[in-house]
Protein backbone atom coordinates (compact mmCIF):
# COMPACT_ATOMS: atom_id res chain seq x y z
CA UNK A 1 0.00 0.00 0.00
CA UNK A 2 1.67 3.27 -1.12
CA UNK A 3 2.32 6.40 0.92
CA UNK A 4 0.10 9.41 0.24
CA UNK A 5 1.79 12.82 0.11
CA UNK A 6 0.24 16.27 0.44
CA UNK A 7 0.79 19.64 -1.18
CA UNK A 8 2.71 21.99 1.15
CA UNK A 9 -0.24 24.27 1.89
CA UNK A 10 0.96 24.75 5.49
CA UNK A 11 4.28 24.10 7.28
CA UNK A 12 2.77 20.96 8.87
CA UNK A 13 1.49 19.62 5.55
CA UNK A 14 4.92 19.98 3.96
CA UNK A 15 6.38 17.13 6.01
CA UNK A 16 3.22 15.07 6.45
CA UNK A 17 2.41 11.76 4.79
CA UNK A 18 -0.31 9.19 5.38
CA UNK A 19 -1.34 5.78 4.16
CA UNK A 20 -3.41 5.28 1.05
CA UNK A 21 -6.65 3.71 2.29
CA UNK A 22 -7.99 2.84 -1.17
CA UNK A 23 -7.86 -0.90 -0.39
CA UNK A 24 -9.70 -0.49 2.94
CA UNK A 25 -13.48 -0.66 2.99
CA UNK A 26 -15.54 2.40 3.90
CA UNK A 27 -18.20 0.25 5.57
CA UNK A 28 -18.63 0.46 9.33
CA UNK A 29 -17.39 -2.45 11.48
CA UNK A 30 -19.77 -5.14 12.69
CA UNK A 31 -21.47 -4.10 15.91
CA UNK A 32 -21.25 -7.65 17.23
CA UNK A 33 -17.44 -7.57 16.98
CA UNK A 34 -16.71 -4.22 18.64
CA UNK A 35 -16.92 -2.89 22.17
CA UNK A 36 -16.51 0.53 23.74
CA UNK A 37 -13.04 1.54 24.85
CA UNK A 38 -12.54 3.86 27.81
CA UNK A 39 -9.74 6.42 27.74
CA UNK A 40 -7.71 5.98 30.93
CA UNK A 41 -5.02 8.57 30.15
CA UNK A 42 -2.23 6.18 31.13
CA UNK A 43 -3.70 5.38 34.56
CA UNK A 44 -4.04 1.96 36.16
CA UNK A 45 -6.95 0.62 38.19
CA UNK A 46 -5.92 2.65 41.25
CA UNK A 47 -5.74 5.93 39.35
CA UNK A 48 -1.95 6.23 39.27
CA UNK A 49 -0.26 7.26 36.04
CA UNK A 50 1.77 4.25 34.92
CA UNK A 51 2.33 5.41 31.30
CA UNK A 52 3.29 9.06 30.96
CA UNK A 53 2.32 11.43 28.15
CA UNK A 54 -1.07 9.88 27.43
CA UNK A 55 -4.47 11.52 27.34
CA UNK A 56 -7.13 13.04 25.11
CA UNK A 57 -7.44 11.90 21.52
CA UNK A 58 -10.32 10.71 19.41
CA UNK A 59 -12.77 8.13 20.69
CA UNK A 60 -12.35 4.59 19.41
CA UNK A 61 -14.15 1.26 19.48
CA UNK A 62 -12.09 -1.85 20.12
CA UNK A 63 -12.30 -4.58 17.47
CA UNK A 64 -12.56 -8.09 18.90
CA UNK A 65 -10.00 -10.12 16.97
CA UNK A 66 -9.93 -13.90 16.95
CA UNK A 67 -6.29 -14.91 17.44
CA UNK A 68 -7.18 -18.58 17.85
CA UNK A 69 -9.33 -19.78 14.96
CA UNK A 70 -10.60 -23.32 15.65
CA UNK A 71 -9.08 -26.15 13.66
CA UNK A 72 -11.16 -27.07 10.64
CA UNK A 73 -12.30 -23.51 9.99
CA UNK A 74 -12.75 -22.55 6.35
CA UNK A 75 -13.61 -18.91 5.85
CA UNK A 76 -14.00 -16.38 3.07
CA UNK A 77 -12.60 -12.87 3.36
CA UNK A 78 -15.39 -10.33 2.96
CA UNK A 79 -13.64 -7.04 3.70
CA UNK A 80 -10.26 -5.56 4.64
CA UNK A 81 -10.88 -2.98 7.37
CA UNK A 82 -9.00 -0.25 9.20
CA UNK A 83 -8.36 -0.77 12.91
CA UNK A 84 -7.54 2.35 14.95
CA UNK A 85 -6.13 0.25 17.80
CA UNK A 86 -3.26 -1.45 15.92
CA UNK A 87 -0.83 -0.74 13.12
CA UNK A 88 -1.93 -3.70 10.98
CA UNK A 89 -5.09 -4.01 8.95
CA UNK A 90 -7.77 -6.53 9.88
CA UNK A 91 -9.86 -8.84 7.71
CA UNK A 92 -13.52 -9.60 8.28
CA UNK A 93 -14.11 -13.26 7.46
CA UNK A 94 -17.18 -15.49 7.34
CA UNK A 95 -16.69 -19.16 8.22
CA UNK A 96 -18.55 -22.24 7.01
CA UNK A 97 -21.13 -21.88 9.79
CA UNK A 98 -21.99 -18.32 8.86
CA UNK A 99 -20.13 -16.78 11.82
CA UNK A 100 -18.08 -13.63 11.43
CA UNK A 101 -14.56 -13.11 12.79
CA UNK A 102 -11.88 -10.46 12.66
CA UNK A 103 -8.32 -11.67 11.97
CA UNK A 104 -5.03 -9.96 11.16
CA UNK A 105 -4.71 -9.17 7.46
CA UNK A 106 -1.50 -10.11 5.66
CA UNK A 107 -0.08 -8.83 2.39
CA UNK A 108 -1.83 -11.48 0.25
CA UNK A 109 -5.34 -11.15 1.69
CA UNK A 110 -8.02 -9.70 -0.56
CA UNK A 111 -11.76 -9.79 -0.88
CA UNK A 112 -13.08 -13.23 -1.86
CA UNK A 113 -10.01 -15.24 -0.84
CA UNK A 114 -10.56 -18.46 1.15
CA UNK A 115 -8.41 -19.18 4.20
CA UNK A 116 -8.18 -22.44 6.15
CA UNK A 117 -7.12 -23.18 9.73
CA UNK A 118 -6.04 -26.53 11.15
CA UNK A 119 -3.55 -29.39 10.74
CA UNK A 120 -4.99 -30.26 7.32
CA UNK A 121 -4.75 -26.71 5.95
CA UNK A 122 -2.85 -26.36 2.65
CA UNK A 123 0.62 -24.82 2.92
CA UNK A 124 -0.42 -21.52 1.39
CA UNK A 125 -0.22 -17.87 2.40
CA UNK A 126 -2.77 -16.73 5.03
CA UNK A 127 -3.57 -20.28 6.19
CA UNK A 128 -3.04 -21.21 9.84
CA UNK A 129 -1.46 -24.53 10.77
CA UNK A 130 0.91 -26.05 13.37
CA UNK A 131 4.62 -25.30 13.07
CA UNK A 132 5.28 -29.01 12.57
CA UNK A 133 3.62 -28.83 9.12
CA UNK A 134 5.18 -25.57 7.94
CA UNK A 135 8.31 -25.98 5.74
CA UNK A 136 11.63 -24.73 7.13
CA UNK A 137 12.50 -21.28 5.82
CA UNK A 138 8.89 -20.11 5.55
CA UNK A 139 7.85 -16.64 6.65
CA UNK A 140 5.21 -16.72 9.38
CA UNK A 141 3.30 -14.38 11.69
CA UNK A 142 0.70 -14.48 14.49
CA UNK A 143 2.62 -17.20 16.34
CA UNK A 144 1.45 -18.95 19.50
CA UNK A 145 3.80 -19.17 22.47
CA UNK A 146 1.70 -21.76 24.30
CA UNK A 147 -0.29 -24.17 22.08
CA UNK A 148 -4.00 -23.39 22.21
CA UNK A 149 -3.65 -19.95 23.79
CA UNK A 150 -3.79 -17.98 20.54
CA UNK A 151 -1.35 -15.78 18.65
CA UNK A 152 0.92 -13.63 20.82
CA UNK A 153 4.04 -13.02 18.70
CA UNK A 154 4.61 -11.10 15.42
CA UNK A 155 1.36 -9.16 15.03
CA UNK A 156 2.47 -5.62 14.06
CA UNK A 157 2.28 -4.09 10.60
CA UNK A 158 4.86 -5.32 8.11
CA UNK A 159 6.60 -7.78 10.43
CA UNK A 160 7.43 -11.42 9.84
CA UNK A 161 9.31 -14.27 11.49
CA UNK A 162 11.17 -17.12 9.87
CA UNK A 163 11.03 -20.81 10.73
CA UNK A 164 14.70 -21.74 11.01
CA UNK A 165 14.80 -25.38 12.11
CA UNK A 166 12.97 -28.22 13.84
CA UNK A 167 14.54 -30.33 16.55
CA UNK A 168 12.67 -32.75 18.76
CA UNK A 169 9.47 -31.24 20.13
CA UNK A 170 10.55 -27.68 19.38
CA UNK A 171 10.90 -25.46 16.34
CA UNK A 172 13.42 -22.62 16.14
CA UNK A 173 11.93 -19.32 15.03
CA UNK A 174 13.82 -16.12 14.24
CA UNK A 175 11.71 -13.18 15.41
CA UNK A 176 11.74 -9.66 13.89
CA UNK A 177 14.03 -8.44 16.70
CA UNK A 178 16.71 -10.94 15.65
CA UNK A 179 16.04 -13.21 18.62
CA UNK A 180 15.98 -16.93 17.89
CA UNK A 181 13.54 -18.71 20.14
CA UNK A 182 12.34 -22.26 20.62
CA UNK A 183 8.57 -22.83 20.33
CA UNK A 184 6.75 -26.11 20.57
CA UNK A 185 5.84 -27.61 17.21
CA UNK A 186 2.17 -28.00 18.22
CA UNK A 187 1.86 -24.21 18.35
CA UNK A 188 0.15 -22.69 15.33
CA UNK A 189 1.12 -19.79 13.09
CA UNK A 190 -0.09 -18.10 9.92
CA UNK A 191 1.96 -18.25 6.75
CA UNK A 192 2.95 -14.93 5.22
CA UNK A 193 3.78 -11.34 6.22
CA UNK A 194 1.55 -8.98 8.19
CA UNK A 195 0.05 -6.34 5.89
CA UNK A 196 0.33 -2.54 5.84
CA UNK A 197 4.10 -2.75 5.35
CA UNK A 198 4.41 1.00 4.71
CA UNK A 199 3.25 1.88 8.23
CA UNK A 200 6.78 2.66 9.44
CA UNK A 201 7.32 5.18 6.62
CA UNK A 202 4.47 7.50 7.58
CA UNK A 203 5.56 10.97 8.76
CA UNK A 204 3.34 12.45 11.45
CA UNK A 205 4.13 16.01 10.36
CA UNK A 206 2.29 17.94 13.09
CA UNK A 207 1.91 17.92 16.84
CA UNK A 208 -1.86 18.00 16.56
CA UNK A 209 -1.87 14.67 14.76
CA UNK A 210 -0.10 13.09 17.71
CA UNK A 211 -2.59 14.64 20.12
CA UNK A 212 -5.45 12.99 18.23
CA UNK A 213 -3.59 9.69 18.79
CA UNK A 214 -3.77 10.31 22.57
CA UNK A 215 -0.05 11.20 22.76
CA UNK A 216 0.70 14.27 24.88
CA UNK A 217 3.96 16.27 24.69
CA UNK A 218 7.10 14.90 26.31
CA UNK A 219 9.89 17.09 27.67
CA UNK A 220 13.58 16.10 27.74
CA UNK A 221 15.12 15.74 31.15
CA UNK A 222 18.22 17.82 30.32
CA UNK A 223 16.09 20.96 29.89
CA UNK A 224 14.40 20.55 33.29
CA UNK A 225 15.52 21.86 36.65
CA UNK A 226 17.56 19.59 38.90
CA UNK A 227 14.63 19.25 41.27
CA UNK A 228 12.48 17.80 38.50
CA UNK A 229 14.82 15.32 36.79
CA UNK A 230 18.23 13.67 37.42
CA UNK A 231 19.44 15.06 34.06
CA UNK A 232 18.38 18.62 34.85
CA UNK A 233 20.18 21.58 36.31
CA UNK A 234 23.54 23.13 35.48
CA UNK A 235 24.51 26.47 34.04
CA UNK A 236 22.92 27.79 30.88
CA UNK A 237 23.72 26.33 27.49
CA UNK A 238 23.48 22.90 25.94
CA UNK A 239 24.94 20.03 27.89
CA UNK A 240 24.69 16.27 28.17
CA UNK A 241 23.22 14.21 30.97
CA UNK A 242 26.50 14.00 32.92
CA UNK A 243 25.47 10.58 34.21
CA UNK A 244 23.98 7.32 32.91
CA UNK A 245 20.51 7.86 31.34
CA UNK A 246 17.79 7.67 33.97
CA UNK A 247 14.05 8.09 34.37
CA UNK A 248 12.70 11.01 36.42
CA UNK A 249 12.74 8.67 39.44
CA UNK A 250 16.34 7.53 39.05
CA UNK A 251 15.72 4.18 37.37
CA UNK A 252 18.48 3.36 34.89
CA UNK A 253 17.37 3.06 31.28
CA UNK A 254 18.76 2.64 27.75
CA UNK A 255 20.50 -0.70 28.14
CA UNK A 256 19.70 -1.45 31.76
CA UNK A 257 18.10 -4.87 31.91
CA UNK A 258 14.74 -5.04 33.62
CA UNK A 259 13.75 -8.60 32.74
CA UNK A 260 13.51 -10.88 35.76
CA UNK A 261 11.74 -13.91 34.31
CA UNK A 262 14.10 -16.86 34.17
CA UNK A 263 11.61 -19.50 33.07
CA UNK A 264 11.97 -18.55 29.38
CA UNK A 265 15.76 -18.22 29.30
CA UNK A 266 16.16 -21.85 28.28
CA UNK A 267 13.94 -21.24 25.25
CA UNK A 268 15.98 -18.33 23.90
CA UNK A 269 18.81 -19.59 21.69
CA UNK A 270 20.05 -16.19 20.50
CA UNK A 271 19.26 -12.98 22.38
CA UNK A 272 17.92 -9.98 20.51
CA UNK A 273 20.65 -7.91 22.20
CA UNK A 274 23.36 -10.09 20.69
CA UNK A 275 21.76 -9.71 17.26
CA UNK A 276 21.92 -5.90 17.52
CA UNK A 277 25.58 -5.90 18.59
CA UNK A 278 26.66 -7.80 15.45
CA UNK A 279 24.97 -5.33 13.07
Amino acid sequence: MPIKQYNPTTPARRGMTSQDLSEVTAKKPLKSLIKSKKQNAGRNNTGRITVRHRGGGVKRHYRLLNHNLPAGTTAVIEEIEYDPNRSARIARIKDQDGLYHYVLADTSMQQGKTIVSGPEAPIESSNRTPLSRIPIGSQIYAIEIHPGKGAQLVRSAGVKAQLMAKEGDYAQVRLPSGEVRRIRQEATACIGVVGNIQHQNVKIGSAGRNRRKSIRPGVRGVVMNAVDHPHGGGDGGRHGTGKPPQTPWGQLTLGYRTRHRKDVSKLIIKSRHDAKRKK
